[in-house]
């Protein structure tokens, strides 16, 4: 079965639970033009996860799933993975930086799951060391594991569907699921749609591995925490490599200015993973990147951080 059959194929089997979400047109008061906005906080858990950790949670077989599911967040992943666990009837567990935003860890305990939190060395140690292959969990891992870009790729079939003629896509890159199954829907459908991964300019650790030609670890320092992954891993460079035209890095400033913005103007509260692609955006002349499409990824952001932008006169 070729790869685009696999991702229509796993958006049928989510399409029950995931939102086919809407596009609405960026706030004419940021003076961009033909920029249309992808409102994945409009998703059940209020991000993009759901798609690729539900295809990959339905993938299991049923004793694999009675053995409870397992994963590695920031916070997103561990709440799909939560909601998904109550769908099924399972157990689950993510282990979770110490520092994740309060409001995600909350969230992962409201809908049944159990976070484990823990020094953020100890998340990545976990997972080069490929720590639960010691564990009786059903393991989905956030970025390499196949199904979950499946299903993050009909967020591609969306976009086609829904805006003909668009022209460029900005992604926000973590560990790359996202660009991966996004990338391969749009490619292996309309090739001449650019692809450009955004990153924070506080961890760009995919935009320093292009420049390198092989993966790098980098030091991150940033408010985007749902894209805070210090290293791209072997398996997937050569993927987002492929599939990747360019990247940009956005400054933490203009990521806070963003969530500003569209809070106060488009009235769609987003963390800063979210803000990411539509700060890159509206930093890219018309003429250059043509009929846009910004993916806002997620919208879980504690007040207390939320209320500090909102109030922060320096980012008018």
């Amino acid at each position: 079965m070729a790869l685009i059959d696999e991702i229509r194929s796993a958006r049928e089997t989510i399409k029950s639970v995931v939102r086919h979400t809407p596009l609405v047109p960026l706030h004419e008061h940021f003076g961009a033009e033909a920029i249309y906005l992808k409102v994945e906080t409009v998703q059940p858990i209020g991000s993009f996860k759901l798609r690729g950790v539900l295809a990959a949670v339905t993938a299991f077989s049923e004793e694999e799933r009675s053995r409870g599911v397992s994963t590695v967040s920031a916070g997103n992943t561990a709440q799909a993975l939560a909601w998904c666990a109550r769908h099924f009837g399972i157990s689950s567990r993510s282990l979770m930086p110490d520092t994740a935003p309060r409001t995600k860890v909350d969230a992962v305990r409201a809908y049944g799951g159990e976070p484990v939190l823990v020094p953020v060395e100890e998340v990545f140690r976990y997972l080069k060391e490929r720590g639960w292959e010691h564990e009786p969990f059903a393991f989905v891992h956030p970025w390499t594991n196949p199904d979950v870009m499946r299903g993050h790729g009909s967020l591609g079939l969306e976009v086609l569907e829904d805006l003909p003629g668009v022209e460029t896509i900005f992604v926000p890159v973590g560990g790359g699921g996202l660009l991966a199954g996004v990338g391969a829907a749009v490619r292996a459908l309309d090739p001449k749609v650019r692809i450009v991964a955004v990153e924070p300019a506080g961890c760009p650790s995919l935009h320093e591995s292009l420049e390198a030609g092989s993966p790098v670890e980098v030091r991150c320092e940033t408010i985007c925490d749902g894209v805070a992954v210090p290293y791209i891993t072997e398996e997937m460079f050569p993927i987002l490599r492929e599939l990747t035209i360019e990247s940009r890095l956005v400054s933490e400033r203009d990521v806070k200015a963003t969530i500003k913005k569209l809070a106060l103007c488009n009235n769609l509260v987003v963390e800063g993973a979210g803000a990411l692609s539509v700060a890159a955006a509206i930093a890219t002349p018309l003429a250059e990147r043509g009929k846009t499409v910004c993916l806002l990824t997620g919208g879980s952001m504690d007040t207390e951080k939320l209320a500090s932008i909102l109030n922060d006169p320096n980012l008018d």
